[in-house]
């Protein structure tokens, strides 16, 4: 054994755990997630960023199916005055940092980076921009490339410890 890392039993079981999503909604019409077959799979270990990643654009994905047409997902941060973005990217960096791209309600370019620990956002339906034919739907496109992503992880398994 080379890991030198000491987990807890709850650490280990959490970080062994396949994801599980349980809501009750008052309006039954509300969307539920669905967890995705690849993220339902044990898969190659994942860093607490990539957990938190995942299951943020789930989150988004849901929240965007229940908008109209005229709406798209903005984020606020609790805990600070960043105040809400427009949710134009994420990203994460292995193995704590969460990273939003976005733009402010002024139209300036933001960027807000997250450690995994300090993670509290707030989604909020925003209307769209007057000049935009169609909504901006980045859950969807963070969903593709989170598919890409596993595909190729499974085609390219990492090398085995020496």
């Amino acid at each position: 054994m080379t890991d030198s890392t000491i987990a807890t039993a709850a650490e280990a079981e959490e970080a062994d755990a396949l994801p599980r999503v349980h809501e009750v909604h008052a309006d039954p019409e509300t969307g539920q997630i669905k967890v995705p077959e690849g993220l339902g799979r044990k898969a190659p270990k994942r860093s607490p960023a990539r957990w938190a990643y995942e299951r943020l654009i789930l989150y988004i994905q849901n929240f965007e199916k229940q908008l109209d047409a005229d709406h798209e997902v903005a984020m606020g941060f609790t805990g600070g005055d960043a105040g809400v973005i427009r949710i134009e990217g994420m990203g994460y960096f292995d193995p704590d940092i969460v990273t939003f791209y976005g733009r402010d309600p002024g139209g300036a370019k933001t960027q807000m980076i997250q450690h995994v620990s300090q993670l509290n956002v707030l989604l909020r339906a925003l209307p769209k921009h007057i000049d935009q034919p169609k909504p901006n739907r980045i859950g969807f496109r963070l969903a593709r490339d989170l598919e890409e992503v596993e595909e190729d992880d499974e085609a390219d398994p990492p090398p085995a410890a020496s």
